[in-house]
């Protein structure tokens, strides 16, 4: 290995890495035993509706279990989306990848990138942005309020950190 290439891996090093992604509360097994009990409900309702004689209202009790269930495929369907962010010496990296798998990437010089953050006194962090080069991207906007603080702090530490050495 030469000396230049030392230097090239020295500088192409990774400083920070992070995987940003959408929080929700409700894990698949817990998805699983709500689906079990409002389809539970939803049965016991239908029978005793066909027994009195009201069975057009069986209609809509199966409506609404289809509703739920769409709401909750919905809902983690849109949890797949997810943002890469990395920090080396030569590169910050910011790669989104929507629910359907398609990735943009953009790119900026850690030396002239710009870390913006909106505040609001009561809520605090609102939306985070890279901008440099002339362009921008926002990132962290699907983050609760707590995990943009930490990336927010993280992220800023390691810009500092690459822009001292």
């Amino acid at each position: 290995m030469t000396e230049g290439n030392a230097e090239t891996s020295i500088n192409d090093q990774t400083i920070f890495a992070a995987e940003l992604t959408p929080y929700r509360s409700l894990g698949l097994r817990g998805f699983k035993v709500l689906l079990m009990i409002a389809g539970a409900m939803s049965l016991v309702h239908i029978f005793v509706f066909l027994v009195i004689g009201a069975w057009p209202i069986v209609f809509f009790f199966g409506l609404d279990f289809v509703l739920l269930f769409g709401a909750f495929w919905l809902n983690y369907r849109s949890a797949r989306a997810r943002e890469e962010v990395s920090v080396s010496r030569t590169d910050v990296s910011v790669r989104k990848f929507t629910p359907s798998g398609r990735m943009t990437e953009h790119r900026f010089n850690p030396f002239w990138a710009r870390f913006s953050i909106k505040r609001h006194q009561e809520i605090g962090i609102v939306s985070m942005w890279i901008i440099g080069g002339g362009r921008q991207t926002d990132i962290g906007s699907f983050l609760n309020r707590d995990d943009r603080e930490t990336f927010a702090l993280a992220f800023a530490r390691a810009l500092a950190t690459v822009r001292r050495r």
